[in-house]
């Protein structure tokens, strides 16, 4: 089933609420964050070297930082009011305070910085990056303070509790973080499922969701050992994946230019919606304070690079 955007889709699917134009913008776009209190949304614009701002409030972009080398990964952190922008060109962290978005610092990991996550209940920054390695970033010093090493390169890696489960698609692996003693204390092979780049974890399911992109498959795991308790073809291309716990949802956004809405079923998932997009557009935030779906949509033919904003239907 297809559903152009904008149409009536199923109950509990999404609806195309507005486009927010992201004006001259070429190339490739990465990952998103946002800042909650001043309703600022964070766009890496990779191909076009630069971090887009847009003010959800007012749906407009707010301003754009330029000079970055590849951004992909970004991460605010409420705590010390600042953002972090992992460049995959120069294998740096940049840092800006929120307040004003003025460069507050920069940090070298080498190359090849990735997705950036805040490790709230240890005060600190956590950056993937390199041929395998989660940098340790201290946000009070601005300085890394270790490495955990990981056998290749981490795509999408997030934190549970005391763990964080990571994506290794070059090993065919998730290997499993001890965040408490800085070491790699499992691995999980990924047998014939490859590229496993997008993840997500339901804390309340105890469940580790991964799409891989060969085969299209979401996989749902125990987080307690790994164990699959089911699957599901999904769209292709995928980059991201998030859960509404609030409607026991999962969305999955791909480049193959579709987001796939499936429904918690016990412990499998049923699609109840396939939503149409662009070709190329496979990173998104869910925001559940917002409940809002943000999808990052590249320039193509006479149409620039937006966010297109979805509300999950009732």
């Amino acid at each position: 089933m297809s559903i152009p955007a904008g149409a009536q889709t199923p109950p509990g699917a999404l609806a195309l609420e507005t486009k927010i134009s992201l004006g001259q913008v070429r190339g490739r776009i990465d990952h998103l964050a946002i800042d909650l209190k001043r309703q600022r949304l964070f766009i890496a614009e990779l191909g076009n070297g630069s971090l887009g701002i847009i003010d959800l409030a007012a749906k407009k972009l707010q301003r754009r930082i330029t000079g970055l080398h590849e951004p992909q990964g970004i991460a605010y952190d409420p705590d010390q009011d600042a953002l972090y922008v992992a460049n995959g060109g120069d294998g740096s962290v940049r840092i800006f305070r929120e307040e004003d978005l003025s460069a507050a610092g920069r940090i070298e990991l080498g190359n090849d910085a990735d997705n950036v996550r805040v490790d709230g209940a240890r005060n600190r920054v956590i950056v993937g990056y390199g041929n395998g390695a989660l940098a340790i970033i201290d946000p009070a010093t601005q300085v890394k303070v270790g490495d955990i090493r990981l056998k290749a390169h981490p795509e999408s890696f997030q934190i549970d509790g005391d763990r964080a489960f990571v994506n290794v698609p070059q090993a065919g692996l998730i290997e499993v973080v001890d965040l408490v003693k800085g070491e790699v204390s499992g691995a999980w092979p990924t047998h014939l499922n490859r590229a496993n780049f997008a993840m997500a974890v339901g804390h309340d399911w105890h469940r580790l969701f991964a799409v891989f992109r060969s085969p299209a498959r979401l996989v749902i795991m125990s987080s307690k050992d790994g164990s699959i308790v089911g699957s599901i073809d999904t769209c292709g291309d995928a980059d991201d994946v998030f859960i509404d716990t609030k409607r026991q949802r999962v969305y999955v956004t791909c480049g193959a230019g579709v987001i796939d809405v499936l429904e918690r079923r016990g412990d499998t998932y049923g699609r109840i919606g396939q939503i149409t997009t662009v070709s190329g557009a496979r990173t998104s935030l869910f925001v559940p304070e917002m409940d809002r779906l943000f999808l990052a949509v590249r320039a193509s033919g006479n149409e620039p690079a937006a966010i297109w904003v979805f509300q999950p239907a009732s």
